[in-house]
């Protein structure tokens, strides 16, 4: 129990940061400097005024100089980025698995709320988490006692890069050509495309870290809470267009702790 709380402590602290990367990410702004600062008044926040939840709570959800409105998002995102690490230690333990898709956890954040805000899914998450998630299963290869390579995690890996990006590209692509070419549906708003590159991208990166199998279980399972959203959004705000990140990180959440049981459903039952 006192680990989980540690774990818990530890990625509420790790969620403060994510907080800095949705800020500033969009904004093509550096993440280490300058310190947080209040986005309203410019402020720079003091140490005590920067506990997860803690200071929101004292605070009243309001900047300590200019009495603007803190955004809910801020406590949201550090307790997202707080359960998800003890459901991920309470899976993998204190392993290297944990470690792994703790980094994991983090890009589907980043991703997840940046999407959410500013329809964008930065490179340095989607393309980073690439060679991250590439790199870090070529070491899980990696055996010491004794010296040897087992290459199926990096093949694997590779695999899911490709196979990742390359479903939603295809989708996207077919889509795009029945939709716009073959019945001649004029495009809403100047668009041209149904699936952005950046969706592309972060299934690629799911890929990379998930393997071939799995990617491409978030490939088929996202569609079914994005047509829910898509639905309701279309009949409340009368458009269209949803940013689909969240739903592909939802789905790669849902893969990652229970995919290998629903794919041995769908191929044993």
């Amino acid at each position: 129990m006192i680990a989980k709380i540690i774990v818990f402590v530890f990625g509420s602290i790790f969620g403060s940061f994510l907080n800095v990367c949705i800020h500033r990410m969009p904004k093509e702004e550096s993440v280490v400097w300058p310190s947080s600062h209040c986005p309203h008044c410019n402020k720079r926040i003091p140490a005590h005024d920067n506990i997860p939840f803690i200071s929101f709570i004292l605070l009243g959800g309001k900047c300590r100089f200019c009495g603007q409105k803190i955004s809910l998002r801020y406590p949201l995102v550090e307790l997202v980025t707080a359960l998800l690490f003890v459901a991920l230690f309470e899976r993998f333990g204190l392993s290297y698995n944990f470690f792994t898709f703790m980094a994991f956890a983090c890009a589907l954040i980043i991703a997840t709320f940046v999407d959410i805000g500013h329809r964008i899914i930065p490179d340095e998450v989607s393309v980073g988490g690439m060679l991250v998630g590439l790199i870090l299963s070529t070491i899980k290869g990696l055996n010491f006692a004794p010296l040897a390579f087992y290459y199926k995690p990096m093949l694997n890996s590779l695999m899911g890069i490709i196979v990742g990006g390359g479903s939603i590209y295809l989708t996207g692509l077919i889509f795009d050509l029945v939709y716009f070419k073959l019945l001649k549906r004029p495009a809403i708003q100047g668009e041209t495309e149904s699936m952005g590159g950046g969706d592309v991208k972060l299934l690629a990166m799911i890929g990379a870290f998930l393997g071939w199998k799995l990617a491409l279980l978030t490939f088929f399972v996202a569609p079914f809470f994005g047509a829910v959203i898509g639905i309701a959004n279309l009949i409340v705000k009368k458009d269209h267009t949803i940013p689909y990140g969240p739903f592909l990180a939802f789905a790669a959440v849902i893969s990652l702790f229970w995919g290998n049981q629903i794919i041995h459903f769908f191929l044993f039952r």
